[in-house]
């Protein structure tokens, strides 16, 4: 039961936490809506403490409705429109807190916080994720509407930022918070240190009917069942691939819950949702045999019989024959592995310290177990040259043959955040802007771009992508032709409703045609 103290607080801010719409290329097939475990989460810390936040999820609302950015020609957006969006924000809301997790979203975004602020002046908005952690300041001039940026992990900071704006404290005692003073210069406090007892975090809070929306619509990370749950067994990621952002929104502090905890999240949902498939929606969700065989250990000892998959990319270090077996007999279906590239120079220049024989050794030991893989690759680093790429193709290739499900080959990313992208902007070979921050979006989920964004000095744009949609057309031909037992499956998931797909290309290809049939408003 709620205290006094925290029911007086809690009746003195009225918060909102908003989600806004996905934003993609017009011919895009892979921007994929999934429910915002990131919002639950922040949701959940704060209404622990006495607040009882209102969640506006743009996506979740405006499930498969799409409509034209008339600002920016050739994208489109998922979900509410920034009208149906302000409609859903209680008139008497103190705090507006935003998600802004990609970057390719920020020029939607931005609008969407302007019209917020022109439509509810006297309320504080804020920003937190991956786009706001990476750059606070830059955020903070091109969207003048913008209060605050919480940066890295969001519970905590954005609860002692609720606490002082209670207070009427100044900005300046919260750490992990970035703001303009009142003659407009950058301030960016300290930074928040992570949680590191997981278990003080609560468990996610989803709005009445909100999974269901999902559920109903046929929308998932990965793969799809009838009842996917989102799940996080760990937070952060110990290692510092130069491309990824993870190390400075999460820092390299990793950890993983207990898995008694983890349990009991999961018979909970059982209980409450009746759910079908869990999706683990970690960074990096196995690196410790120890851990992963407890894990599945308990989920036998429980009688927990469901279906589970791992869709976000996953490291070969715990993934030995034992691991793969227990996985497979406690429902492991499908395992994405990120080895990113097949050239040991590029593995190298990138930090990705992996052993390319012993992921393949595990990638070839899950299919055995009669796992569903999928592998992701990357090309178009900025050193790479064309033997980098063709031994990253050739090794792609090896994996289609010897029976990998999917082998996806992206070209380079280069998010806001990342090592990577820090160097590139300091040389001058990234500008920062609309532009820039829109060839982010689709960049490799529309096919038909021919100049996609490419920052290699070897290889040009148009090559790049031949070298893409020639594998992509090789990967599947191959799989087809080698295992034809493939084809009726293809045809039985995503042409008949009551199957699920097998793979993410399954579920994509079913979800554009359900989006070709409803057409764009």
């Amino acid at each position: 039961m709620m205290s006094a103290a925290l029911a007086s607080r809690a009746s003195k801010l009225r918060v909102t936490l908003v989600r806004g719409p996905i934003v993609s290329t017009a011919r895009s097939v892979n921007n994929e809506a999934t429910p915002c475990i990131g919002l639950a989460y922040v949701s959940a810390y704060a209404r622990a403490h006495g607040y009882a936040p209102t969640i506006v999820d743009a996506i979740g609302e405006g499930l498969n409705c799409y409509w034209a950015v008339p600002a920016h020609r050739g994208y489109v957006c998922q979900g509410l429109t920034v009208e149906e969006i302000l409609a859903r924000i209680p008139r008497d809301t103190d705090v507006i807190g935003f998600s802004a997790m990609f970057s390719g979203e920020w020029p939607v975004q931005r609008e969407l916080i302007a019209a917020t602020r022109r439509e509810f002046p006297k309320a504080v908005i804020v920003a937190g994720g991956e786009h706001i952690t990476a750059l606070p300041e830059y955020s903070l001039h091109d969207c003048p509407a913008l209060d605050v940026c919480v940066r890295g992990e969001g519970e905590h900071t954005f609860l002692e930022l609720l606490e002082c704006l209670s207070e009427g404290r100044d900005l300046g005692t919260v750490n992990g918070i970035a703001y303009l003073d009142g003659d407009g210069r950058f301030r960016a406090n300290d930074h928040m240190p992570r949680i590191r007892e997981l278990a003080r975090i609560p468990w996610p809070d989803w709005p009445e009917g909100y999974l269901e929306k999902f559920w109903a619509a046929g929308k998932s990370y990965g793969i799809a069942s009838e009842r996917d749950m989102p799940l996080l067994v760990s937070r952060g990621c110990p290692y510092q691939c130069t491309f990824c952002s993870s190390p400075q929104m999460w820092t390299t502090l990793y950890r993983l819950r207990d898995a008694d905890d983890v349990i009991a999240e999961i018979e909970h949902y059982r209980t409450r949702y009746a759910i079908t498939s869990l999706q683990l929606y970690d960074l990096t969700a196995i690196t410790k045999k120890s851990w992963t065989v407890e894990f599945a250990n308990k989920l036998t000892a429980r009688g927990i019989d469901l279906k589970w998959s791992l869709p976000s990319g996953t490291r070969s270090e715990a993934l030995d024959h034992e691991t793969l077996g227990l996985l497979k007999r406690t429902g492991c279906s499908y395992l994405v592995y990120a080895p990113e590239s097949g050239s040991p120079n590029t593995l190298q220049m990138i930090k990705k310290k992996i052993q390319l024989p012993r992921i393949t050794a595990s990638i070839l030991e899950a299919k055995r177990q009669g796992i569903v893989v999928r592998t992701n690759l990357i090309i178009g680093f900025p050193h790479e040259t064309r033997r980098d790429v063709f031994q990253t193709i050739r090794y792609g290739l090896m994996l289609a043959a010897r029976g990998a499900d999917e082998v996806s080959i992206n070209i380079l990313s280069p998010y806001p955040g990342s090592e990577l992208t820090r160097g590139l902007i300091e040389a001058g070979k990234v500008r920062l802007g609309d532009r820039y921050f829109l060839q982010l979006t689709s960049l490799n989920s529309d096919y038909t771009r021919i100049n996609p964004l490419t920052l290699n000095p070897v290889m040009g744009p148009r090559e790049l992508a031949l070298y893409r949609i020639g594998f992509m057309l090789l990967n599947y031909l191959i799989g087809y032709v080698l295992y034809p037992a493939r084809i009726w499956r293809t045809i039985r998931n995503v042409f008949m409703s009551r199957h699920a797909a097998a793979t993410v290309f399954e579920h994509r290809l079913k979800d554009a045609l359900r989006r070709t049939a409803r057409g764009t408003r």
